[in-house]
């Protein structure tokens, strides 16, 4: 694919992984929003204060009815996200799947951060009308919400995936790129179960942060930091989105991209496909052994390149014949660049 021609969306990207991580958001917020009064029961008055009007509370509802409302309130969101998801799958693409998935952090975050507000403050009070002001979480609460919304819809927008177009012939190792033509060639593969995983640790901290948000038990950051800290951990590792261009590899980690790794042509030494399985690489995610390292995140055809020191990197790609290809064209052709100057210089 040439520069100054459109990149085109993802087709057959594996979304599978979004679809789990998005089921357990679900099911978590679906938990704590009803657990977080559930489990202050015996704390709170009958009814409690559910809207302020300013700094006082004007409206109640029973502890059973706090919990239900917003619970009911999520599954409306979820079960519409699910149908435009299912009904709609041709246009919920690009901007609208990353608008879908910020709809639901957004609301996940913002329904159980209120639940937290209003569970601490009717907290040991007599009088639902004695509950205290919220001002000051509310804020708080809705710049988290947005925070969320923003983060998802980032990590979600539209990127561009392998460009249409033949194949190159089984085996061949370089690919012919007419003089001055600017190529570029992108993968990406997604491991749904570790989306899963980071998805499901990202609710036990979210979790380990309303309660004590509730004032039902009190801050534990032993608890809660090993949860978020693997959440992100297995997240960065759950997806890579690879880029090969006349710079040379650019391999990008996570839902934004990050970390990342970069070799230029003069860097590497060669490039092939290769077919690799979690046994040989040691298991999943990122691995180093006697093969050099591996980012194994599916079964099959890896891409794998060779420095100039002899060490190895290897990432499971879909179409990593064509990127290693492309690769070997451009080595060859920074080889050739770097011995028409060294003839120059003599």
């Amino acid at each position: 694919m040439t520069d100054g021609e459109p990149i085109p969306e993802e087709r057959g990207a594996p979304h599978r992984g979004a679809v789990w991580g998005a089921a357990a958001w679900s099911a978590g917020v679906l938990v704590l929003l009803v657990a977080l009064p559930w489990a202050a029961r015996h704390r709170l008055p009958d009814p409690l204060a559910t809207h302020w009007g300013g700094h006082d509370p004007d409206g109640s509802m029973s502890p059973t009815g706090a919990a239900l409302f917003p619970a009911g309130t999520w599954l409306v969101l979820v079960l519409a996200t699910a149908a435009l998801h299912r009904f709609g799958r041709r246009a919920a693409t690009g901007r609208a799947r990353g608008a879908t998935g910020a709809a639901l952090a957004a609301g996940g975050v913002l329904l159980t951060g209120a639940q937290a507000s209003i569970v601490h403050a009717n907290l040991d009070h007599a009088r639902w009308q004695d509950a205290d002001p919220v001002g000051t979480a509310v804020a708080a609460v809705v710049a988290a919400s947005a925070l969320a919304g923003l983060l998802t819809w980032l990590a979600a927008r539209p990127r561009g995936a392998t460009p249409a177009g033949p194949r190159p012939t089984p085996g061949a190792p370089v690919m012919a790129v007419p003089p001055g033509e600017q190529v570029v060639w992108l993968s990406r593969v997604v491991n749904p179960w570790l989306q899963l995983t980071a998805a499901v640790l990202g609710v036990c901290a979210m979790g380990g942060l309303l309660a004590p948000a509730s004032g039902l038990i009190a801050l534990n950051w032993s608890l809660v930091v090993p949860f978020a800290s693997t959440s992100v951990i297995v997240l960065a590792c759950s997806s890579v989105r690879a880029r090969v261009t006349a710079r040379g590899l650019h391999l990008g980690f996570g839902p934004f991209g990050w970390p990342a790794r970069r070799w230029s042509p003069a860097d590497l030494e060669s490039a092939r496909a290769e077919q690799r399985g979690p046994a040989q690489a040691g298991g999943w995610g990122y691995r180093i052994n006697g093969l050099g390292t591996t980012v194994m995140l599916r079964r099959g055809t890896c891409l794998v390149v060779r420095n100039r020191r002899g060490a190895e990197f290897a990432v499971s790609l879909d179409d990593a014949e064509r990127g290693a290809a492309l690769l070997n064209s451009l080595i060859a052709r920074s080889d050739r660049t770097a011995v028409t100057h060294g003839d120059d210089h003599r």
